[in-house]
């Protein structure tokens, strides 16, 4: 379980408007007040905060990213690079107090998931890039990523990584294939399933399961969905709730079934190749973890080439061969196709990393639950888990 503070627990943004009423000021920032005079020019560098292990390193030194050396060596802007974000409720907490007092961050880019990307929208805490600076990026973000409920048209998030939340299963010890949401719910598999623990996370597999359009739910849409949850729990159907976790019960057997992310199964797979990864054919939620320019942020026009070198066909290959998560780069692929190498051709064929068209007819990015909204769902979600 993730390390929760205030801010989570009274709903984040809730939280920060209740402050705003006791001598702090207000949350929110308008655009004329976000930016710093930009530095980029002068000082060649930027700051780059990212999650551990969710860049490429070199097999034989891990201190070496080949990817970011290149920019370093192409642009000469040297990159502080930090894995310091391991929780987005956590890193909110980390930098929201300089952002909240209108002073920077000491950081020039940032990653998180998009559920939290849009707290910083709605806040005025991003600010928006300039796309003359990043052509690849007009170029190249795939389709499906461009235009999410929250920053529509991208103008202040970027996506540094996709994924699936679908369901990993172990077809051998079930001895069928799973197709459906509720699938889960077989009675053969009572007290062998585990549900992600995380809001955030969990819900929209779950609706759509429900036949719910995860674009536009509604909230009763979401109570439906936990009262079903509920029941499952009281007759302990669900084994438990977990966060990245779940990978030990699948492995070791004690799971059969659970809620999971394709990048973990796709490197589960090399060494139990009996788990599956299903996506329902109700569909499943398409996600990014996306790229941020904080407010105040000093070398802007740094981070927005750093963007853009992430974009180029080549170097997003090489990212995507190393992080095995859903590439944004739809061209990406054949880059990969084309490799000399064999495995490495051979990624451009998963559909995990690179969905095909029937795949992507099933994946849809959900709406994001609002601020107004937020304290009510967490307080039933989170009397169902028990966090």
């Amino acid at each position: 379980m993730s390390r929760r503070n205030l801010l989570r627990a009274l709903g984040g943004t809730a939280a920060l408007g209740a402050l705003a009423g006791c001598g702090v000021p207000a949350a929110y920032i308008g655009p004329e007040d976000r930016g710093a005079a930009d530095r980029s020019a002068r000082e060649k560098r930027l700051s780059f905060a990212n999650w551990p292990l969710y860049i490429d390193t070199d097999d034989e030194d891990e201190s070496k990213r080949p990817t970011l050396d290149a920019f370093e060596q192409r642009t000469g802007i040297s990159v502080h690079y930090t894995e310091e974000i391991n929780d987005n409720d956590e890193f909110f907490g980390k930098i929201s107090p300089s952002l909240l007092n209108r002073q920077e961050t000491g950081r020039d880019l940032i990653v998180i998931s998009d559920w939290m990307c849009a707290r910083f929208v709605r806040l005025g805490w991003v600010q928006e890039m300039d796309r003359s600076r990043q052509p690849n990026v007009a170029k190249y973000l795939d389709p499906l990523l461009r235009d999410p409920h929250f920053d529509q048209g991208r103008r202040s998030t970027v996506p540094w990584q996709s994924g699936i939340t679908g369901i990993a299963y172990n077809r051998k010890a079930i001895g069928r294939e799973l197709r459906s949401v509720s699938d889960l719910w077989a009675d053969d598999l009572k007290g062998k399933i585990t549900l992600l623990s995380g809001l955030d996370e969990a819900f929209a597999l779950l609706m759509q399961g429900e036949g719910v359009d995860i674009t536009d739910w509604k909230t009763d849409d979401f109570h439906k969905v936990c009262d079903r949850v509920e029941k499952m729990v009281d007759s302990r159907h669900i084994r438990r709730f977990t966060g990245n976790d779940y990978l030990k019960d699948l492995e070791s057997g004690d799971v059969l079934a659970c809620q999971a992310y394709s990048g973990d199964v796709i490197q589960l797979q090399a060494d139990k190749p009996e788990i599956e990864f299903l996506i329902p054919e109700e569909g499943a939620e398409l996600w990014s973890e996306s790229l941020m320019i904080p407010n105040k942020a000093r070398h802007k026009a740094n981070a927005e080439l750093l963007i853009d070198h992430y974009y180029d066909p080549e170097v997003a290959a090489e990212l995507a061969a190393w992080v095995n998560y859903v590439c944004p780069v739809p061209a990406a692929r054949d880059v990969l196709a084309n490799s000399k190498d064999e495995e490495l051709a051979a990624l451009a064929e998963d559909p995990l990393i690179f969905p095909d068209d029937a795949m992507r007819t099933r994946l849809a990015i959900a709406r994001d639950i609002t601020p107004k909204e937020r304290p009510e769902l967490a307080k039933r979600w989170n009397g169902i888990v028990g966090l």
